[in-house]
């Protein structure tokens, strides 16, 4: 056993990782690790962090391994963002404890899951720290692409590039981490492309494969502008009741705990003097189920343009094995009533949806436009 066990597919990758780990003039202040949602970039980091503080290199049974792991060593910061930037104030608390020696471990290691996220004024204060680091301190930063990270941050960083792992890796996985039946990690799998995260919680959950066929069902439901108009409607609001879910417990008890720091719990109303921070965090909390919404449609939109793919290869005869294997009947179904041409315009449509979402276009709009480019032309 090791902590690189579960990064299926990413030999090269953990070469390189593992190499530095063993091999001090190996070693660097600033990594960036990049690769496609799925490809185990956080994972990835977690796991180099891990090595790095322990004694046989990534053991995987160590109080050092499990405690990076868990996100339980003091040594180890773990940054996930959960508004659509990572702000200056929030950057500028990372770098003032970049300059702290380690407390217990051999490395101080600060992940940044989302570098990609930081705007232009928190990249730059970031900047100083990877310019100037201490002698034991180590930034790992993940993003999809280099060139989703500012161009000064990329040059001082050694770049380390992941790539989507094969399907019968996943499957793998899947079947050994988490004991999911054979053909349900299969199907999983194919159908997440590859991505671990989505396709463990297919594999897991029936509720969650249910809610991706509904998503795809929206491709032979929408036969007029009226019924393209009720299911943008409908996908809008699914997105928000889960981003809803996903935050409202958490929201309370984090307004609970501030009111109870500052003395003010029960209270009816709140006096001037506390008002301000009551509604900072609730800016937060507003960001942060903003970024849930376009997440949920966004996957949603990930996974149409999986159908229509896989309409194109039965339009084009291709010999490439489907996506989406439960919907087969649907796919030739679709492939039958268009054309080739029709398809990529349907894919076109879905692509500057995510492109609208990501610009801040209203949601419902956005999906709507959408969903009307999907009805049938004449």
């Amino acid at each position: 056993m090791s902590v690189w066990d579960d990064l299926v597919g990413q030999e090269p990758a953990v070469e390189v990782l593992r190499h530095a780990v063993e091999d001090p003039s190996a070693m660097t202040h600033a990594w960036l690790l990049t690769g496609p949602p799925g490809s185990g970039r956080s994972n990835a980091a977690r796991a180099f962090a891990a090595a790095l503080q322990c004694e046989s290199h990534g053991c995987g049974t160590c109080h050092a391994c499990t405690t990076v792991l868990s996100g339980a060593h003091p040594d180890v910061t773990l940054v996930a963002t959960e508004g659509v930037f990572i702000r200056v104030d929030a950057t500028r608390p990372l770098v003032e404890l970049a300059q702290r020696s380690p407390s217990q471990g051999r490395w101080r290691v600060i992940v940044v899951e989302d570098a990609d996220r930081f705007n232009d004024q928190s990249a730059n204060v970031l900047l100083k720290a990877v310019e100037e680091p201490p002698p034991r301190t180590v930034w790992l930063l993940c993003a999809p692409s280099p060139e989703d990270v500012l161009v000064t941050i990329r040059s001082r960083s050694r770049s380390v590039a992941l790539r989507v792992p094969p399907v019968d890796a996943v499957v793998e996985l899947l079947v050994r981490r988490d004991g999911a039946d054979p053909h349900v990690a299969q199907v999983a799998a194919r159908a997440a492309q590859s991505h671990i995260g989505i396709a463990r919680r297919l594999a897991r959950d029936p509720q969650a494969r249910a809610a991706r066929a509904s998503v795809l069902s929206l491709a032979s439901r929408v036969r007029g502008v009226g019924d393209a108009v009720l299911a943008a409607g409908e996908l809008v609001e699914t997105a928000q009741a889960d981003a809803k879910a996903a935050t409202e417990e958490r929201d309370a008890a984090e307004r609970n705990e501030l009111l109870r720091g500052m003395g003010a719990e029960g209270a009816n109303t709140l006096p001037p003097s506390l008002r301000a921070q009551v509604r900072q965090l609730e800016e937060e909390q507003k960001r942060r189920a903003t970024r849930a919404q376009r997440d949920v449609l966004d996957r949603a939109m990930v996974d149409l343009l999986s159908l229509y793919r896989d309409v194109l290869v039965v339009q084009l005869g291709a010999d490439v094995d489907l996506v989406n294997v439960e919907q087969e009947g649907e796919v030739r179904a679709l492939a039958a009533g268009s054309t080739p041409e029709q398809t990529l315009r349907r894919m076109d449509a879905v692509g500057q949806a995510r492109t609208r979402l990501a610009g801040n276009v209203a949601p419902l709009l956005a999906v709507e436009a959408m969903a009307i480019a999907l009805r049938p032309q004449g």
